[in-house]
């Protein structure tokens, strides 16, 4: 019995066609679900059918391997396609001296500017909520908050 043209498949397609065009017998095979081998003799329209889905199926398989990177995978590209990059040494260190210098600056702040900024930066508090818990008004929150920025900038400039 004559088989078409060997072609690749997606890993779940059931079935393989054969056909026999000079005695017009065409043949869908497939596994049933309990692994039972079948053949089954199909009009040429029905066999055209399964053969046209399988040229389907053929078209988006090459569509989709023409659309995928076809590429060497090498550490440095990896490395240039990182979302996540990893940081230079240098640049680890220049971090590690700004967070110190950052921490000294807030340090060195007057003890309200200090706990006021704190809360509004690292507990994420509003100025609302720091005046409401502190009992003084929102303007003198920010004008603390806003004066404590400006005292680390000048620290941090130098």
């Amino acid at each position: 019995m004559g088989k078409s043209p060997k072609r690749r498949k997606y890993k779940d397609n059931p079935y393989t066609l054969n056909c026999l065009e000079e005695k017009n017998i065409y043949i869908v095979s497939f596994k049933d679900i309990k692994g039972i081998f079948h053949n089954v003799e199909v009009s040429k329209e029905i066999y055209m059918s399964f053969n046209s889905f399988e040229l389907q199926d053929l078209r988006e398989l090459n569509e989709y391997d023409r659309h995928i990177e076809h590429s060497e995978i090498f550490e440095n590209n990896l490395t240039e396609r990182a979302i996540d990059k990893p940081m230079l040494v240098d640049e680890i260190v220049e971090n590690q001296i700004i967070n110190e210098e950052l921490k000294k600056a807030i340090q060195n702040l007057p003890e309200i500017q200090r706990n006021r900024l704190k809360k509004y930066y690292f507990d994420n508090m509003s100025y609302e909520e720091i005046a409401k818990e502190e009992r003084c008004t929102k303007r003198a929150v920010k004008f603390s908050v806003d004066i404590a920025i400006e005292k680390i900038s000048k620290k941090l400039k130098k």
